[in-house]
């Protein structure tokens, strides 16, 4: 794999592109049921690795997407954050952010210092108007996290996700941001 140009630093990240040494632990963060929680199964380490491929080419071809995100300090591997399309089929479109970080890694504020850093890059270099975040409703964990950096929650945004079977994982939410000194979009 091949770290394409675009890295970012914060006081105690880096995110970067993904490198071979980062599937061993990123599959087990998968596997954990724990970090999985929020989402209908968790992985196997080819679907994993699968996903590392498609972050890893889309971050080659637009030198932005899911970055992984490593510890300055230490060289360690925790998670990843950044910012991706919208999925088609959803009810909205537009450019997200997300994370996901191994369970060593919570409770430290990486998640909020890694977004805020994928914010900055996103609303900075790349000039978008908004950026939207999702989760499903009763992860209050990511919810908080999306308070942190600034997004707001409209309910009338909340939807079930159809990528999710039935369930209580389907209802989500949308927090939305946009840079500073924007007004919102005014509904009709």
């Amino acid at each position: 794999m091949v770290e394409p140009s675009t890295a970012l630093r914060t006081e105690r990240l880096i995110l970067r592109g993904w490198r071979e040494s980062d599937l061993a632990p990123w599959s087990a963060m998968n596997a954990d049921p724990e970090v999985r929680r929020y989402f209908p199964d968790v992985l196997t380490r080819e679907r994993s690795e699968a996903s590392v491929a498609r972050f890893q080419a889309a971050l080659e071809r637009r030198g932005w997407g899911w970055w992984a995100v490593e510890v300055r300090a230490t060289g360690e591997f925790i998670g990843f954050t950044g910012l991706d399309p919208v999925d088609e089929g959803m009810p909205f479109t537009g450019v997200e952010t997300g994370w996901r970080l191994a369970r060593s890694a919570w409770g430290h504020g990486y998640a909020t210092e890694a977004a805020r850093a994928a914010l900055s890059f996103g609303f900075n270099s790349l000039g978008l108007p908004e950026i939207l975040a999702v989760a499903v409703a009763t992860n209050h964990r990511s919810r908080a996290v999306m308070r942190r950096i600034g997004m707001r929650h409209d309910p009338a945004d909340d939807f079930d996700d159809p990528t999710v079977p039935e369930g209580p994982l389907r209802r989500s939410v949308v927090y939305r941001i946009r840079p500073r000194g924007q007004r919102p979009t005014v509904r009709e």
